[in-house]
């Protein structure tokens, strides 16, 4: 599990720093459905598909 979660998106109210979400959950969305192929499908910089 993620020790930090990045954030470039400035005017965020959970932004903190500049750099680092401050939120107490993440909420992760894929524009493909419930499965995504590429990081560009979704909404997630560090998404990888699993072999699933």
């Amino acid at each position: 599990m993620a020790l930090d979660v990045l954030c470039e998106v400035n005017n965020c109210v959970h932004n903190r720093d500049g750099k680092k979400c401050g939120a107490s959950e993440i909420f992760v969305v894929s524009h493909k459905g419930k499965k995504a192929s590429s990081q560009e499908e979704t909404d997630c910089k560090t998404f990888e598909p699993s072999d699933l």
